[in-house]
């Protein structure tokens, strides 16, 4: 299973009061049904292609509204062939709509009533419902972190924008073909909002492997570092040994402190300067500085460049 599918799959068997379970069906039925008009009345058709989302929105309908609804499986006759659960509610239909914030005596609304969100545990389980609705969410084993909720209408996208905003998640908007979709990239707010809308286990998952991947990219990072400063280290070392050479018998004419740092180069061509420090200190019973031990082998360069 994707990791989509396990937090649809976890936020599809929490339990709700009332008032959630009409602001998530809110949520869910916008996003995934269509109104059909015959002689014999309205009738809501609703599809999903996972099966977990059918099984609760069957079990919210009729807990709340003790209506008939139809189940049907469709195959899809593509390369996929994904199943599509298709229920259907005969009767109520106006009335459902109406108590779910999205009819009025004028027509269906583009955004549901702002009283269907106005509580925060109703607000929590819309955005519920609108992710198993239309919602996906990149694996965390990815480094292009991304969480999304497909909207088919801008005032649509901006509502759910707005109940995240709520929450300090900030999303952005996009088109996309005939859809809004409202989509957030930054981690710690994937994180949050997999906690506002109740995946607790799911949060857990991701949190751990993206810690996890980003500990280790961490060491990669201070492994390339040392490797890096290594070779800075031995190119440096190797260039003063150069110099060294360079000046040959001149060497024995030069000030003490410079002789005593060129023979200690010559003696450990793959010691770093910190470690020479030591050496010189071992060596001659007198402490060095890492800037004073570099400074004389900038002297002994000038010197080298000289005899050129």
């Amino acid at each position: 299973m994707s990791f989509s599918t396990d937090i649809k799959q976890e936020i599809a068997n929490n339990e709700l009061n009332k008032c959630c379970i009409r602001a998530q069906l809110s949520a869910i039925i916008q996003l995934c049904s269509t109104l059909n008009i015959s002689n014999q009345g309205l009738a809501l058709s609703i599809k999903t292609e996972n099966a977990t989302v059918a099984k609760r929105i069957y079990k919210l309908i009729k807990e709340l509204y003790e209506v008939d609804v139809d189940l049907s499986i469709i195959k899809k006759m593509n390369l996929k062939k994904n199943n599509i659960y298709h229920l259907k509610v005969r009767n109520k239909a106006a009335a459902i709509l109406e108590d779910i914030g999205l009819w009025s005596s004028r027509a269906l609304l583009e955004r549901p009533l702002k009283k269907i969100v106005q509580k925060e545990c109703c607000a929590r389980s819309y955005l519920a419902g609108a992710f198993m609705a239309t919602g996906s969410c990149n694996t965390p084993k990815k480094s292009d972190y991304h969480l999304e909720i497909a909207a088919n209408n801008e005032q649509l996208a901006e509502f759910i924008a707005s109940i995240m905003e709520r929450f300090y998640i900030h999303a952005k908007i996009i088109k996309r073909r005939n859809n809004y979709v409202v989509y957030v990239k930054m981690a710690d707010k994937i994180a949050d909002f997999l906690r506002c809308i109740g995946a607790s286990d799911s949060l857990l998952k991701f949190e751990d492997i993206r810690i996890s991947r980003d500990f280790t990219n961490s060491l990669t990072r201070l492994d390339n570092c040392e490797v890096a400063n290594e070779i800075k280290s031995q190119k440096a070392a190797k260039q003063q040994i150069e110099d060294i050479n360079k000046l040959g018998k001149h060497l024995e004419r030069l000030d003490s402190k410079l002789q005593e740092v060129a023979k200690l180069r010559l003696a450990n061509p793959e010691m770093s300067l910190n470690e020479l420090c030591a050496e010189y200190e071992k060596v001659y019973g007198m402490p060095i500085s890492k800037s004073g031990i570099k400074h004389r082998f900038v002297k002994i360069a000038q010197l080298a460049n000289k005899e050129n």
